[in-house]
């Protein structure tokens, strides 16, 4: 049952977007597990009537479930695998959140499987679920930006808009404090489309973050000339991959000033807007 505080929708969606962004450092990933609120009011977000929210808290699983050792925890946490069934099997849930709705239920089934089983296990999953996309999917790849003049919530809410315009943005997590953004995309989506979208909201520009040789990160300008974005239509599609770009974005998160004491204080602020809106 939940009080009056969750029927304000933008508190909703701006708590689990704190999580969400919390969960994209693999820093704060068992933090999180290990807090008391946060994995309960995951859980509960996933039966919202707000799609949006719906979508940001199993991103947010998702991450999670990357640590390994989190796992059999969320598996075993109360209700969490029925409501990720739920949202899988609900009619009106859109194609792709059933898709990663799928893609941490199969992750946390196979937490106590052997590797092989697991892997087995994973791409049946994988291709059972190509369906909802059809059969033209291609690997996503994941580009790092610097963004100069992403330095409030109203610039992050225009980026925010400009990206999810272009037609094969997967997903995307914001690093407000270091003016970055994290972008998975469709492998045939050029970064600079990404550079052309956020220079259109004319008060932000876009640098790619790449690492030299040595490991040492660069940031690299884009060519000035605008590229052509094809425009998108619905939400942004998730997309399985046979390898996961992602523990290279791990790498790209966590060394780029992560900040445990900022961490920890949004992590008390979700915790505490969780418990004063839930009845545990």
């Amino acid at each position: 049952k939940m009080n009056s505080a969750m029927s304000e929708e933008p508190d909703a969606l701006s708590v689990v977007n704190q999580l969400r962004d919390l969960a994209a450092d693999p820093l704060n990933r068992r933090a999180i597990v290990q807090d008391q609120g946060c994995l309960p009011g995951l859980i509960l977000f996933l039966d919202h009537p707000n799609p949006q929210v719906v979508h940001s808290a199993l991103l947010a699983l998702r991450y999670l479930a990357e640590c390994r050792v989190n796992r059999e925890k969320m598996k075993s946490e109360l209700g969490m695998m029925l409501s990720l069934q739920n949202v899988i099997q609900k009619t009106t849930t859109p194609g792709e959140t059933k898709l990663l709705a799928s893609e941490v239920y199969d992750i946390l089934q196979s937490s106590n499987m052997s590797d092989t089983d697991n892997v087995n296990e994973m791409n049946y999953r994988r291709r059972k679920a190509q369906f909802f996309l059809g059969s033209t999917n291609k690997r996503a790849k994941t580009v790092v930006l610097h963004i100069d003049g992403l330095d409030d919530s109203s610039r992050r809410n225009l980026c925010e808009e400009a990206l999810l315009k272009i037609k094969g943005v997967i997903s995307f997590t914001f690093q407000m404090a270091v003016q970055r953004c994290v972008v998975r995309i469709r492998s045939d989506l050029k970064a600079e489309a990404l550079a052309t979208a956020i220079a259109s909201t004319k008060v932000m520009k876009a640098q790619q973050v790449v690492k030299s040789e040595s490991g040492e990160e660069m940031l690299v300008p884009f060519q000035d000339t605008p590229v052509e974005v094809e425009q998108n239509t619905d939400l942004p599609e998730y997309l399985p991959e046979d390898e996961s770009p992602t523990k290279e974005q791990d790498k790209a998160v966590s060394r780029v000033g992560s900040h445990p004491e900022g961490a920890a204080s949004w992590l008390s602020t979700a915790a505490n807007f969780l418990s004063r809106s839930f009845y545990w």
